[in-house]
């Protein structure tokens, strides 16, 4: 069993910056990848960011790409999402999830590829 617990949600202002962390308990962590996905209020869940097993390869929506970073630390079963120069249309519950297959692939957008999900983080930014 896999339990993945996000934080560092909150309020900001456009342009802005949040970190967020995902907290991984279970075996394995570092033979998966992870990914960050984020859901708007009337919108379908979409992917954000995904990070290969190892944490040498990343993958990035383009309307993240340049202003957000994935990145882990195995040791400490964590995955994180910097976020700089935040918008409005950030505004979301984002949410961790963990690959389904071992040493699977860290840049699919299908929600079905990931088989464990965190509760959510809200992230809200003002204008």
């Amino acid at each position: 069993q896999v339990q993945l617990v996000e934080s560092g949600g909150g309020l900001v202002q456009a342009g802005g910056s949040l970190r967020l962390s995902c907290a991984a308990s279970g075996r394995s962590f570092s033979n998966y990848a992870m990914g960050w996905f984020r859901q708007a209020p009337g919108k379908e869940r979409e992917f954000v960011a995904g990070i290969s097993w190892g944490g040498a390869n990343t993958y990035y929506a383009d309307s993240v790409k340049g202003r957000f970073t994935i990145s882990r630390n195995n040791a400490k079963n964590t995955v994180y999402l910097q976020m700089n120069s935040l918008k409005p249309e950030d505004t979301a519950v984002y949410y961790c999830a963990k690959s389904r297959y071992e040493k699977g692939s860290w840049y699919s957008r299908s929600i079905s590829e990931y088989d464990y999900w965190g509760q959510g983080t809200q992230v809200t930014v003002s204008s």
